[in-house]
Formats: structure tokens, sequence, C-alpha cells
């Protein structure tokens, strides 16, 4: 859970605050893409409007014209681990944030999500983590779809983070994952298995609090 959040690092850059809300809006209307207003996205959202303020103009920082494509969103991720290779990894994140399919990350894109795993319930957290395992969004989490995901991370954490991790360990961490999620033997996880296996464990929900304090 707390790798998809590396991604949000980009926030956090110190901004001074000299503009009022006429200034916000008429510097959203230079960019390629004009977000949904600051009363839209504060309704939607479990952020404010300055808050929404320090994370658009982050997010315009970094993609000016106002979406990200994946080959930028790659270039960004793999700034926080410089020692591995998080190309696969971050292509699966990309995907989780990009709910509609259109190849591109808007700016209500970023703070949906960075709402629900910030500010979202338990469950809101689950089933978007959820929903990036599930990687063809069929409603299922299969081995092949798990082990992909793992090995992903194993690579974009890099050989100094396991200096004797052995070749059959994403395999190893996968089995352990079923034996804990599939809890009918069926070879897939369910969002209900899911939800029901992350809440029986400490170390899981314990991840979740980690990040509700970071805006």
């Amino acid at each position: 859970m707390g790798l998809v959040m590396g991604t949000f690092s980009l926030q956090s850059k110190p901004v001074t605050y000299h503009k009022d809300k006429a200034d916000d809006d008429l510097e959203m209307t230079i960019v390629c893409h004009r977000p949904e207003g600051l009363d839209q996205l504060e309704a939607q959202t479990n952020f404010n409007k300055r808050e929404l303020q320090v994370l658009y103009r982050g997010f315009k920082n970094e993609c000016p014209s106002g979406v990200v494509n994946e080959e930028t969103f790659k270039q960004i991720y793999s700034q926080f681990f410089p020692h591995g290779d998080a190309s696969t990894y971050a292509h699966y994140l990309f995907n989780a944030f990009d709910t509609g399919n259109t190849g591109s990350i808007k700016f209500e894109d970023f703070v949906t999500a960075l709402s629900i795993l910030l500010r979202g319930s338990v469950t809101e957290k689950l089933q978007w983590t959820f929903n990036l395992y599930d990687i063809n969004r069929d409603g299922y989490i299969n081995k092949e779809e798990m082990t992909d995901i793992v090995r992903a991370i194993y690579d974009m954490m890099g050989k100094y983070t396991y200096p004797v991790l052995k070749t059959d360990a994403p395999k190893q961490h996968v089995d352990a994952f079923f034996q804990k999620m599939d809890k009918n033997r069926d070879g897939v996880v369910t969002l209900d298995e899911f939800l029901f296996s992350c809440q029986e464990d400490e170390n899981i929900m314990r991840s979740l609090q980690l990040f509700e304090n970071v805006i």
C-alpha cells in the first residue's frame, strides 16, 4: 500500500501564498486542459480549497500542459526509486489513475485518487488498491496479475533493498497472498475476499493510516 504513495511527494514542495481566488482561476485558464472549478473539486473530494490550490500548483509544476501521459508519469515516478526500475510498476499505477482509459491523467484524476488514498475510508482505500492489482479489470485478482505486480515492485525497489533476493521470491510472495486471501480456494481473489482479509490484518490496517496527515 505504501508504495503507491511515492507519486504524491510532488505536492510537498514549499508554496508561497500571495494569490487570491481570482488569480487562481486565471492561472487555471492558461494550461491546455482546464480542470474543474475549485468548488466542484472541493465537493467531490476530501480536500478544502487551500489544499486543492497547493496540489494544483504542484501538479502544474510537473505537468504544465495540465495533463500527464504515461511516459511523463514514468519519468516522474522513477525519481523516487533511483536504484531500481520503476517503469513497470508505474505503468500499472498510471492505469489505476487513468480510470477513463484516456491515456492521460488530468488534475481531476490525480486529486480524486489522492483524496481516496489520503482521506478516504478504509473500504475506499482498499477498493482502490484492489483495482490497482486487478490489471485486466475483470473484478478478480488472479495469480498471474499478482505475480506481475510483485515482480514490478521487486524491480522497482532494486538490488540495494533486497541484496539476497532469491529468484523465486515473487512466487513465494504470491503463494502467501493467495493462501491468506483466497478463502474459497477457487484460484482468484474477489473484492469481498480482499476487503475481509485486509481488514483482518493489523499490519495492513496500520499502513493505511500512515499518510492520513500528509497534507
